[in-house]
């Protein structure tokens, strides 16, 4: 009779993690039959609609709808709203991860909390708080007017209300990983007469070069296809702050579906790109 292995033992705990993913066949083709009617039913079939429903009139037509002066705006300032959000997301990103990684100070766990606010708060809400700061009645309203400066239904708050929403994904992919890293190799680089900036970027940012790229790539992805927080500050000025999201929702609502459907599906274009990007970042940070 073979000998039970004692409770609590490597022996143990290994045969009860075996025992907890050796599912039958039948369970693991079911539960892979569910994820994937999941993705057709909510991924694939919405994205065969979009791109389906963009050439309907053909590829001309399609073409065509690229022409639109307005649509052009609308995708220049999503990139300029990109352009701008990204990099100052990753200097803050940096900085915050490498505080809250490398030192203890008070007020270190509020600080985490508080990256992770964008992530609970509604971008509806967020967009409506920038409105009450710099809108014409808001907090800072009457400066802001005596100044001719814009910042609500102009670029500027379409910027701002970006970098709200954005900041979070750069600072989250860094923090695991300069926590786990500890300080040691810093400290010993530092000893061997290193300074600042050389352990910087000779032993911090190589070993966390992945993890920063990944966080660029989903920033990325969020700028450019944020609705609610840049509706609220827009103004929905076409040609001047409209984005593209917001130029898909004027189209369709205008009954252009081919245009709105071209520029959707653009859209679609840019987040499928980004899905492959960030599938051979992951495997090449998993390796």
């Amino acid at each position: 009779m073979a000998k039970s292995m004692a409770w609590g033992t490597p022996q143990h705990i290994a045969a009860r993690r075996l025992a907890a993913t050796s599912e039958s066949p039948a369970v693991k083709w079911l539960l892979v039959s569910i994820a994937v009617a999941f993705l057709v039913v909510f991924l694939f079939v919405p994205l065969g609609v979009v791109f389906g429903s963009a050439f309907a009139a053909g590829i001309m037509p399609y073409f065509k709808s690229f022409a639109d002066p307005d649509t052009q705006a609308s995708i220049r300032l999503t990139l300029i709203a990109a352009a701008i959000s990204v990099p100052l997301n990753v200097a803050f990103g940096m900085c915050a991860a490498w505080a809250i990684g490398k030192f203890q100070f008070p007020g270190r766990s509020l600080l985490i909390t508080l990256i992770d606010l964008p992530f609970s708060v509604s971008p509806v809400v967020a967009g409506l708080v920038y409105v009450l700061l710099f809108g014409l009645q808001g907090v800072f309203g009457k400066w802001l007017q005596a100044h001719d400066i814009h910042i609500i239904f102009a670029i500027p708050g379409i910027v701002l209300v970006t970098i709200f929403v954005t900041f979070p994904f750069v600072a989250r992919e860094l923090l695991p990983m300069m926590q786990a890293q500890g300080n040691d190799e810093e400290e010993a680089a530092l000893t061997l007469g290193a300074g600042g900036w050389q352990t910087f970027t000779r032993i911090t940012l190589p070993n966390v070069r992945w993890a920063l790229i990944y966080g660029v790539i989903l920033c990325n992805a969020r700028a450019m296809g944020e609705f609610g927080a840049v509706s609220v500050v827009s103004g929905h000025i076409r040609g001047l702050t409209d984005t593209m999201p917001l130029q898909v929702e004027f189209l369709y609502n205008d009954y252009q579906f081919v245009p709105a459907f071209a520029v959707a599906s653009l859209l679609a274009l840019l987040a499928l790109v980004t899905l492959v990007v960030k599938t051979v970042v992951e495997a090449r940070f998993e390796s």
